[in-house]
Order: C-alpha cells, then sequence, then structure tokens
C-alpha cells in the first residue's frame, strides 16, 4: 500500500482501511501465538501499513 494511493482516499474510507488493517494484525498475532504462522514479515508490513494509514489521517486532520 502506498501513501500516494491513501491520500486519495476520503476519511471515511480510511477509517475502513485502518479497521480492516487492526483486524489482519490481530489475525496475524493470534496466528503466531498459535504457531500457524508461517510468514511472519507479515506482521511488520501489517504493523507498517496500520501507522502510514495513521499518518495521513493525521496529516488531513492537520490540514483543516
Amino acid at each position: 500500500m502506498k501513501a500516494k494511493d491513501l491520500r486519495a482516499k476520503d476519511p471515511a474510507a480510511l477509517e475502513k482501511e485502518l479497521h480492516d488493517l487492526l483486524r489482519a494484525h490481530f489475525s496475524l498475532r493470534m496466528q503466531l501465538a498459535t504457531q500457524q504462522l508461517s510468514n511472519t514479515s507479515q506482521l511488520g508490513k501489517t504493523r507498517r501499513d496500520i501507522a502510514r494509514v495513521r499518518t495521513i489521517m493525521n496529516e488531513k486532520a492537520a490540514a483543516k
């Protein structure tokens, strides 16, 4: 996911994207805890995507 693509979205779409990413991150954490996660790099990627979405949301809020 690119920041350029996120900047094009409206705040409601960003909220939905954040919710989906948080749900996916939780799922990955549960898979890790039960040793079902084979690709552990997905956790870091999801965490960075969450941070990216939150940063864009804060930029849009500060621009108002």
